[in-house]
């Protein structure tokens, strides 16, 4: 059954959707998909804010004076490893400069704001590396590890559908969003993952495999990283629907707080 579309009276929460640098017709654009946009939108409730990769040309603290949530999009480019000791990266890598320069200040500053945040597969990833953890780039190439990866060549509904199951912790935020359900079934399309959590997240969610499919930071009003795709998900699965409207419910918790403190 369709998961019901997020539907709020008043101040809608103010979402800031992060984008990529991606090459349209030759140039470069601050891009953004659809799917997360309309996530932010329909599936958690806000009013989507979206926020161009300038690194430093971007000023947080206006920023997140206006903004009461942040939702951190996917890519198909990869962080630098640079930003987490790892290794040069293989020739062929896509990364996105401006985008590490905009998303890593972007997350530590709204989680000292206390900002509720949601994460999503290289956002997740990021939130990783912005709290000081590292990343398998190859996690395919782990012993022990599943290969995780992206089929291009399958049309889009097959691609972004469940892939496989991960467990999800008792007694975690996760667990709280999901009504109390132990296990639930992901998509998966990503070639990197966590390999050293950061010291403050703990694990939501993990693969049979191992790898941390979920981490939250305790004693924040919402940060979760998730590393598979709900915005694809949420229209036809109530599980993924639940991880947005957590998320809104927290934004307009502190939409709430924001307008009275005004």
């Amino acid at each position: 059954m369709p998961a019901p579309t997020v539907v709020r009276t008043g101040r809608r929460p103010v979402i800031a959707v992060t984008a990529c640098i991606k090459p349209v017709e030759g140039s470069p654009f601050h891009a953004a998909g659809m799917k997360y946009v309309e996530a932010a939108a329909e599936g958690a409730g806000g009013m989507p804010l979206i926020v161009p990769a300038l690194g430093d040309g971007i000023d947080i603290d206006q920023l997140l004076g206006i903004v009461d949530g942040i939702l951190v999009t996917g890519s198909t480019s990869n962080v630098d490893p640079a930003l987490y000791g790892g290794p040069a990266p293989r020739p062929g890598n896509k990364g996105d400069a401006a985008r590490d320069a905009t998303t890593l200040p972007l997350i530590r500053a709204a989680i000292d704001r206390d900002l509720p945040l949601l994460a999503i597969c290289r956002g997740h990833q990021e939130l990783n590396v912005a709290l000081g953890g590292t990343l398998h780039q190859h996690v395919h190439e782990v012993p022990g590890m599943m290969d995780h990866r992206d089929d291009g060549t399958r049309p889009w509904e097959e691609r972004f559908g469940h892939a496989h199951p991960v467990t999800v912790v008792t007694g975690g935020m996760l667990q709280r969003s999901l009504g109390g359900r132990t296990t639930m079934m992901v998509n998966s399309l990503h070639h990197q993952a966590i390999d050293r959590l950061a010291p403050s997240l703990v694990v939501e969610a993990t693969a049979a495999d191992g790898v941390v499919e979920a981490a939250s930071l305790p004693g924040r009003r919402f940060v979760l990283g998730v590393q598979w795709h709900p915005e694809a998900l949420w229209r036809i699965d109530g599980d993924h629907a639940a991880i947005l409207q957590a998320f809104g419910e927290a934004a307009a918790a502190r939409a709430v707080s924001h307008s009275t403190a005004a």
